[in-house]
């Protein structure tokens, strides 16, 4: 009897969705699932493997572990308070200026990290307990900080852009870290003006003070230690931007600096510090690595039953609308943020979300965009809310009530998504300068 694509896909949904359930590791849910399909199917297992290892083999590929590296190295280098003290001269004195000075901090540490929790641990460990002593009310300040901590998911240099770029590859044959890049900085610069915004009614209505001003004789130092912090993202971005070199030889170049300012300007990493900066990079880019490998595997299974296709046809019978099919797009994506990391989503998302986007004529960098703030905004919502859980662990108080302030910031959040969504210039305009 002849295999059936009818029970292929529901032996791949099935196994898929119990295995998520039972708390599986995402990577090992989309292994095992292209596995039994593939053995319904009749294809020799050896493909699995043939398509994983084609999966990671990509010289590209090698920008993720260095942009990982480079973010590590910036946090273990004493970047957070030097950060604070350089956005504190600039915003810190308007009304609501810590919550300011958290939001544009988080900004520049994103730009650094790439990464919201990183984000969230280095920033907020200064600055949650700075605003609690400054009259600021505990769960306040984790909400404050953890919706600014996506900054850093949309800002370039993202490594999560470079992961969509990666797999992208696979559906579309490839697209522009740097035109990705440029996509990333006005909805950034939105988010930041959204959330300082939504930061200053609060602030005020409340009657929170300002920031304490930082005395005029540090000025200099406190400037110059600010803009030194911030050259591994001008040595990214305008080196790929401008086409001068590639993300993996721009992530190679951030790294080296990196290592030079904590270790020989600042002296804040130790040699005894560089091995535990090793293994956080390694940990994070073996599980991105293995996630990359099982989702070719599992986006091969995928092509073999024309699962995308189906879901495209599926979305189109329900509505020919664009801006319908966009609005279920990101109500399915906000609820699939809760319980699925950022990596995951990309992976698995990309392949099939995609040509439906594509088909109704969004550009593949404004879904990227829209993507990646989806899955940035789950992080801030449970079950999974691995950044909603760092803040609240940080600022002891308790998910509901960290939830609860985070709220007006997350409302902020949904109408960036919808412009980003809806109004293509936000997304478009910048890359179109980039070669």
């Amino acid at each position: 009897m002849m295999p059936s694509n009818t029970v292929g896909i529901w032996i791949l949904c099935v196994s898929f969705v119990v295995l998520l359930v039972m708390r599986f590791p995402v990577a090992l849910v989309l292994a095992i699932s292209s596995i039994a399909t593939m053995l319904y199917l009749q294809i020799p297992i050896v493909v699995v493997a043939q398509q994983t290892l084609q999966g990671i083999n990509q010289f590209s590929l090698l920008a993720i572990p260095f942009f990982i590296m480079t973010g590590q190295l910036l946090g273990a280098g004493g970047l957070a308070n030097r950060i604070v003290d350089f956005a504190n001269i600039f915003v810190g004195r308007l009304p609501g200026g810590l919550s300011i000075v958290n939001s544009v901090a988080c900004m520049f540490f994103g730009n650094l990290s790439g990464s919201a929790v990183a984000d969230t641990s280095a920033i907020g460990s200064v600055m949650i307990p700075m605003m609690v002593k400054k009259g600021y009310s505990a769960d306040y300040a984790v909400g404050v900080t953890i919706s600014s901590a996506i900054q850093g998911v949309v800002v370039p240099p993202s490594h999560n852009l470079v992961l969509y770029s990666i797999v992208c590859a696979g559906v579309i044959g490839g697209i522009s870290v740097g035109k990705l890049f440029a996509a990333g900085i006005v909805p950034g610069l939105l988010l930041l003006a959204t959330l300082c915004i939504v930061g200053v009614i609060i602030s005020i209505k409340r009657g929170y003070p300002k920031a304490d001003p930082i005395p005029k004789k540090r000025y200099p130092s406190v400037i110059f230690n600010g803009f030194v912090s911030l050259t591994p993202v001008f040595i990214i971005l305008g080196s790929i931007i401008g086409g001068l070199a590639t993300a993996t030889e721009a992530g190679a170049l951030a790294v080296v600096y990196s290592f030079c300012l904590g270790f020989f300007v600042y002296r804040e990493i130790k040699p005894r510090d560089l091995w535990p900066v090793l293994v956080r990079t390694f940990r994070i880019v073996l599980m991105v690595f293995f996630l990359i490998g099982a989702s070719a595997a599992f986006g091969y299974v995928m092509t073999i039953l024309r699962l995308p296709d189906l879901i495209t046809q599926g979305f189109l019978s329900i509505s020919s609308t664009p801006w319908v099919i966009f609005l279920m797009i990101n109500i399915l994506l906000l609820l699939l943020g809760a319980p699925m990391d950022m990596a995951p989503m990309i992976v698995l998302l990309t392949p099939i979300l995609l040509p439906v986007c594509m088909k109704l004529g969004m550009d593949p960098i404004q879904f990227g965009l829209v993507l990646i703030f989806n899955a940035g905004m789950g992080l801030l919502t449970p079950p999974v809310g691995t950044v909603l859980f760092v803040g609240c662990a940080i600022g002891k108080v308790s998910v509901n009530a960290g939830t609860k302030a985070m709220m007006p910031f997350f409302l902020a959040m949904i109408v960036v998504l919808c412009l980003i969504t809806y109004v293509p210039a936000f997304t478009m305009w910048l890359p179109q300068f980039v070669k």
